[in-house]
This record gives structure tokens, C-alpha cells and sequence, in this order.
């Protein structure tokens, strides 16, 4: 059970470091009040292709990580409970 615990924390860490550098490698979405008054359209090309760019990529892996991150954060409060 302790090389368990081990292994977990090792790949918890990981994907600690590897959110922290997505998170500040993402770019800011809110275009503020500039969009509301120029009245930007979100039916283009690149809104509806959004997920396929690099953009869209990090978001993805940054919501996948996190999901992972906060089951490995429960599983671990479990392990160390027991």
C-alpha cells in the first residue's frame, strides 16, 4: 500500500506542475466591453473551429487535468485516512 501511495503522489505532483504551466500559457478569452460595443459576431469561422486550435487544445487538457487532479486530491485524503 505505501509504494500505492508513493506512485500517486509522484503522478500528483506531475499534473500539479503540468496545470500550473497551462494555466499561465493560456491566453484571456473576455474581449470586455470592446466586444459589446463593436457587436462581435460569434458565428465565424474560427468561433465554430475553436476546439481544433491551440487554444482550444490547452482548455481541453487544462479541464481534463483538473478533473484528474481533483480525484487524485480524494484518493489520496481516502488513502491516508484508512
Amino acid at each position: 500500500m505505501e509504494i500505492a501511495k508513493r506512485i500517486l503522489i509522484v503522478i500528483y505532483f506531475v499534473i500539479s506542475l503540468i496545470l500550473i504551466i497551462l494555466a499561465l500559457i493560456q491566453t484571456k478569452e473576455d474581449a470586455g466591453l470592446s466586444s459589446t460595443i463593436t457587436g462581435s459576431s460569434t458565428s465565424n469561422f474560427y468561433e465554430k473551429n475553436k476546439g481544433r486550435t491551440k487554444e482550444g487544445k490547452q482548455k481541453r487538457w487544462t479541464i481534463i487535468l483538473s478533473v484528474v487532479f481533483a480525484i487524485l486530491t480524494i484518493s489520496l485524503g481516502i488513502l491516508y485516512m484508512a
